[in-house]
């Protein structure tokens, strides 16, 4: 079945009778979508929809053999150099599997021995700068944390988030968006230490305000924009009192 999916999109990119848009485009002017897909992927799997997931995880290997597609075009690389490179990693990081050894040497230690063969052996290589924010801050710190540094517990980021509160109050026009960044990746390191993901516990956070809001919006009416800010609150608490 892949054949076909990888037929379709040569046809699409066909220099002579393809489809314009797709045609024209690149690595670059795709990384959006592709983003976009492996998020629309995670929506499918927090709302259970099987049906969904199906879909999307669809359009997501869609976006695999499109950027493909344009290496081999160049001549950079092909899908099947793809597959054969991510099958490699998968062996060579199972060797208790795959290979002779006995025991896993420890992902720790498979990691570290692929930093050391690459050009940046930093802790820190390879965490994506296209990661979302949040994300990424995490998984430096996650990376720091592998080689000690890391706060022993939760009451030292805890203790650095009251720090950058107050480094923000402070803060003049010039340091407050570097002082509240400071204060997001405190926040940050302190739900990992918590054991929460916070890119998680934001899209939780964010579907419960859009959900509370939608729902003042209705019990407000036509009057709702209208309202002071008093009425809006009283409205909020009391869709917290109904549990929404």
């Amino acid at each position: 079945m892949i054949e076909r999916l990888t037929s379709i999109m040569a046809r699409l990119r066909d220099p002579v009778d393809g489809c314009e848009w797709d045609r024209k485009q690149t690595w670059s002017t795709i990384a959006p979508y592709t983003i976009e897909e492996a998020y629309e992927v995670a929506d499918a799997i927090a709302r259970d929809d099987p049906a969904d997931l199906k879909d999307e995880l669809g359009d997501l290997l869609l976006q695999v053999v499109f950027h493909s597609r344009i290496a081999e075009e160049s001549g950079a690389f092909t899908l099947s150099d793809v597959v054969a490179a991510i099958s490699d990693k998968m062996e060579h990081r199972h060797p208790h599997i795959f290979g002779d050894a006995a025991i896993s040497p420890g992902w720790e230690t498979i990691k570290a021995g692929e930093r050391a063969e690459k050009p940046d052996p930093s802790a820190l290589a390879g965490v994506a700068i296209g990661l979302p924010a949040l994300s990424r801050a995490e998984k430096l710190q996650k990376r720091a944390a592998r080689v000690g540094f890391d706060w022993p517990n939760a009451a030292g980021p805890l203790a650095k988030v009251f720090e950058e509160i107050e480094e923000v109050r402070e803060a003049g026009s010039d340091t407050v968006a570097e002082e509240i960044g400071d204060l997001l990746f405190a926040v940050t390191n302190w739900a990992r230490h918590l054991g929460v993901d916070p890119e998680a516990a934001l899209r939780a956070g964010n579907a419960k305000f859009e959900a509370r809001f939608r729902a003042i919006e209705a019990d407000g009416g036509d009057t709702f924009s209208a309202m002071t800010l008093d009425q809006k609150e009283a409205l909020w608490q009391a869709i917290k009192r109904r549990g929404g």
